[in-house]
């Protein structure tokens, strides 16, 4: 069983890193990843609740904008005969619009909103993560699959906030989010890149493409 203050993605012990009335995050001295009291983590029915409310709609500019850059790199990487999968995809994808428009073949999958576990039991040339990672309760069993589900010389598309050391983590919006339980630090990152065998990351901003 993991203790309060073990890391959920590599197990080792993290120390308290913040702490109000209501959040108490720790951070891991190994990989540094930064991750919230077990007991504090919002259930499924919290989590479906809030999900519900997000105001994403597939046809607006500024949302297909704000995923451009994930989209942008699988029209330039790949062909509309690879396949794709847009994992946690949430109730209305931009990501999936946009390259069903361009006539790629994307699945979506979401333990929410589109649960076909028969699209876990394939392989993908790639896919897209967008805003999902920080919402993994046991990121090391994510990041397992994930890596299962890439057939060679595929990527993983991931978007999330990512940490350093200048952000003042007091008063950083992206904490606040009650269903965000895990952030990452560039160290995390790469960590991710070593312990489950991709042959490369790169780090754009918040866009982070693993490679097998």
């Amino acid at each position: 069983m993991i203790n309060p203050n073990h890391c959920p993605l590599c197990n080792n012990i993290g120390k308290l890193f913040y702490k109000s009335k209501k959040r108490l995050f720790y951070q891991c001295e190994n990989c540094y990843g930064i991750f919230i009291d077990k007991d504090l983590k919002p259930n499924q029915e919290i989590e479906k609740s809030r999900y519900e409310k997000h105001q994403n709609n597939s046809q607006d500019e500024g949302y297909q904008n704000f995923v451009s850059p994930i989209t942008s790199s699988i029209l330039k990487s790949f062909t509309i005969k690879d396949i794709g999968l847009d994992f946690g995809s949430g109730k209305d994808s931009a990501i999936s619009k946009i390259l069903e428009d361009n006539k790629f073949n994307i699945k979506k999958y979401d333990p929410f909103f589109y649960n076909n576990l028969n699209l876990l039991k394939k392989k993908y040339n790639y896919i897209a993560c967008c805003e999902v990672i920080e919402h993994f309760h046991n990121p090391k069993k994510e990041f397992t699959l994930l890596k299962e589900l890439l057939a060679p010389k595929a990527k993983l598309y991931c978007m999330t906030s990512i940490y350093n050391e200048t952000i003042d983590f007091a008063n950083w919006w992206y904490k606040n989010d009650i269903t965000h339980i895990f952030i990452y630090h560039k160290k995390t990152l790469k960590w991710i890149e070593k312990e489950f065998g991709f042959s490369d990351s790169v780090i754009n901003k918040n866009l982070i493409i693993f490679s097998t």
